[in-house]
């Protein structure tokens, strides 16, 4: 009962810890620890505004936990950032007293509940706040607070070398002047500016060390913000308007903000999304002339306002698409940095183009060869250009034995026809006669046939059965496997095939949909190749994958089972214990506790493969998450699997820093996948499997770096892993007592 609760007591602690400074980086949409710590100091160039916006943080995280409201999200400072906003505002404009101390409380209570109200009404459109209870907030409270005697106004700002002086002694004064006495063009200088008045610190230093920090924390984003403001400091001067505005009015963080979120937070970094900066900015900027005009009449700054209105605009219309871009596309799994965005996102698209699809396989046992494809010589065209013709053939490319004058002569009659997939049987017809070779009924065009309802708009249609096999009726539910009828020549068929097809709707003679198999084998001049999602094409020789029960016993991992490990050759760590866990979207991950890394991974009938791992590069979970990328459990000797990692799991931050810069335009590196099936002791009663697994980093062709690793497994499951780095091996030896 003690371990529990000091366990709790120090999940609680580290969430509000983590509130705290994520307050002060999800301002520039981070979680990254480094780049909040130093913005913690920047507030405190004037401690009194430090204190201040400490004190609104620390108040509107305690609230929230008082509230019980979601405490990832409070510990993201999602809820908390807003608040250090108001208080830092509060606190330049006031000294320093008991008073304000009340009324900043006050202030961050209320900006707590305007931004859970502002998750709830707008947050279900899925778009975000961004620091619109900030504005409401610091307006309600400047307005308030000019009838309140009680509060000082500020005169700090006049004697900021006292006040550096007290912070930093003459040294930071001393960098102070001569970072003041560099000649900076006035654009530059106007740009640190900017930086430095997001939180209210008014000096060149301040933006400095702010653009330093966006520059360790993200490269896209420095690049975005450099991008966004000199795109509105050119448009100034295109129309015109008052460049000095800029600079005097300290308007310009809205549009380093607008290109950060836009260019690679809420959309993943690409060409396309640099475009729409360019395109949006001059829209900032116009609206931020306009507004500035007409906050001018009630003596309240314009602060982030244009930035709120133009970026929400702008993801709202995005969700009114009737068809989504690859070239724009929305950030699905949000990881709080633009370079993690954009590698997750380039791996996803390859790995899961597919990953909404209902996963059809083949509808047959054993090796079956495509005798006609999509845009087929004789028969599929036009609307019907999207099915395949499966027949069997021997080794020297016959389909059937002998002369071939009937019937039985040919390999795939007779033999079963199996459902693709889970589903219902929409509709059967069993009543056609086969043909004699060489002829043809087309008047009953598509013979014996059987249509599957798999989900909505799927249909799946196996035609030319054998009269008299089918075994389903109409309303049927069959699995996966399940034998529906046997291959004949029934209808237009002038010798023994099946026909398949996809298709949107119930209906025999439906067009075809273009639609992958899922996960089968491709046998070729004596290679077999997996195939996870693809369209067969005529002349292949496929087969679903046969799964060996050593392989499906390996990686069954289920919610609660601990997999334990010995370890050798890895410092200060004998002994790991990985956990298997669901989060409530039903997902199932790896979790180590000791370095709290979370390795994600689905299974299927005849494939595991892991999906998203979140930790550090060089932890344990992350070279065991690196060794079994992808296994798909049927053994094929000398059958090689090729996948592809997100780059910042495997390459060296040293090497994927430079590349950073270019990346939302083109990739220049590559982390590559590679899985061999060597050996099997049995092929019938096998007690031990060799894997073999390699993880290449290249530049273009050339070699970066590689991890080697031998996986071998026996009845027990995964016995051990040897991983061999650049610098070290490693041996995970899997103890079975646990």
């Amino acid at each position: 009962m003690q371990l529990k609760l000091t366990k709790t007591y120090s999940q609680e602690l580290k969430y509000f810890t983590d509130s705290i400074f994520n307050s002060y980086s999800q301002i520039f949409f981070s979680g990254h620890r480094l780049f909040a710590i130093l913005l913690v100091l920047v507030t405190f160039f004037d401690y009194h505004v430090g204190l201040i916006g400490l004190l609104a943080v620390v108040a509107s995280s305690v609230s929230g936990f008082i509230l019980n409201l979601d405490k990832p999200t409070i510990a993201k400072g999602l809820f908390g950032f807003n608040s250090l906003l108001v208080g830092l505002g509060l606190g330049v404009y006031y000294s320093l007293s008991w008073e304000l101390v009340f009324i900043v409380v006050l202030a961050s209570l209320f900006t707590l509940f305007f931004s859970v109200a502002m998750q709830g009404i707008i947050g279900k459109y899925g778009v975000p706040f961004l620091s619109i209870p900030f504005l409401i907030a610091l307006w309600s409270f400047t307005l308030a607070t000019q009838q309140l005697g009680a509060l000082g106004v500020s005169e700090r700002g006049i004697y900021t070398l006292n006040e550096l002086y007290t912070i930093g002694g003459s040294t930071l004064v001393e960098l102070y002047e001569a970072i003041n006495q560099i000649p900076l063009p006035k654009a530059l200088s106007a740009y640190f500016v900017s930086l430095s008045a997001i939180f209210f610190q008014y000096n060149v230093l301040a933006g400095m060390l702010i653009c330093v920090g966006i520059l360790l924390y993200s490269r896209i984003s420095f690049t975005l913000s450099l991008l966004g403001f000199f795109v509105a400091y050119g448009f100034y001067q295109v129309v015109e308007a008052e460049v000095s505005m800029i600079d005097y009015s300290y308007i310009g963080f809205n549009y380093i903000l607008t290109a950060i979120s836009i260019g690679g937070f809420f959309l993943i970094p690409s060409t396309r999304s640099y475009l729409s900066v360019m395109v949006l900015v001059p829209l900032v900027a116009t609206i931020t002339i306009s507004l500035n005009m007409v906050m001018f009449y009630f003596r309240l700054p314009v602060y982030s306002l244009p930035f709120n209105i133009i970026v929400i605009l702008y993801l709202y219309v995005l969700k009114f698409r009737l068809k989504q871009s690859k070239y724009l596309t929305e950030t699905v799994d949000q990881f709080e940095s633009p370079e993690r965005n954009l590698y997750n996102h380039q791996t996803n698209v390859k790995r899961f183009h597919y990953r909404w699809f209902t996963p059809i396989k083949l509808p047959f046992y054993g090796v079956w060869n495509v005798s006609q494809g999509y845009e087929g010589k004789y028969t599929h065209k036009d609307s019907w250009r999207h099915a395949f013709d499966f027949v069997i053939i021997d080794e020297q490319g016959s389909q059937y034995r002998g002369e071939g004058y009937k019937v039985e002569d040919y390999y795939c009659y007779n033999k079963p026809v199996i459902a693709p997939d889970a589903g219902v049987i929409e509709e059967v017809i069993d009543e056609v006669d086969d043909n004699v070779i060489g002829e043809e009924n087309f008047e009953q065009n598509w013979g014996n046939t059987v249509i599957i309802n798999h989900t909505q708009g799927v249909y799946s249609k196996l035609s030319h059965l054998k009269k008299g096999t089918i075994k389903v009726k109409k309303g049927d539910p069959v699995k996966y496997g399940q034998v529906i009828g046997n291959c004949g020549n029934s209808g237009r068929s002038p010798y023994p095939h099946l026909h398949f097809q996809l298709q949107a709707y119930p209906y025999v003679g439906s067009v075809t949909m273009d639609y992958p198999i899922s996960n089968y084998v491709l046998h070729h001049e004596g290679q077999t190749i997996f195939k996870m999602q693809e369209k067969p094409k005529e002349g292949q020789s496929i087969s679903n994958v046969s799964i060996n029960a050593l392989i499906d016993k390996a990686f069954n991992w289920v919610p609660g089972q601990i997999l334990s490990f010995t370890i050798e050759g890895y410092p200060n760590q004998a002994k790991v214990d990985w956990e298997v866990k669901a989060n409530y979207y039903g997902y199932t991950y790896l979790y180590c506790r000791e370095s709290g890394s979370i390795a994600y991974f689905e299974k299927s009938d005849n494939q595991f493969m892991f999906t998203q791992f979140i930790g550090a590069q060089n932890c344990l979970l992350n070279l065991f998450y690196l060794a079994i990328y992808r296994v798909q459990k049927g053994f094929y000797k000398d059958m090689e699997i090729q996948d592809e990692f997100p780059l910042d799991l495997c390459v060296p931050k040293t090497t994927l820093w430079f590349h950073d810069f270019v990346a939302p335009f083109i990739n220049l590196i590559k982390s590559s996948y590679y899985l061999r099936y060597d050996y099997l002791d049995d092929d019938f009663s096998p007690s031990e499997i060799r894997l073999t697994s390699k993880v290449r980093n290249s530049f273009f062709s050339h070699k970066l770096s590689q991890i080697d690793s031998e996986i071998i497994l026996n009845t027990k499951g995964i016995s051990s892993i040897t991983t061999n780095t650049n610098k070290q091996t490693i041996m995970f030896n899997r103890d079975f007592v646990n």
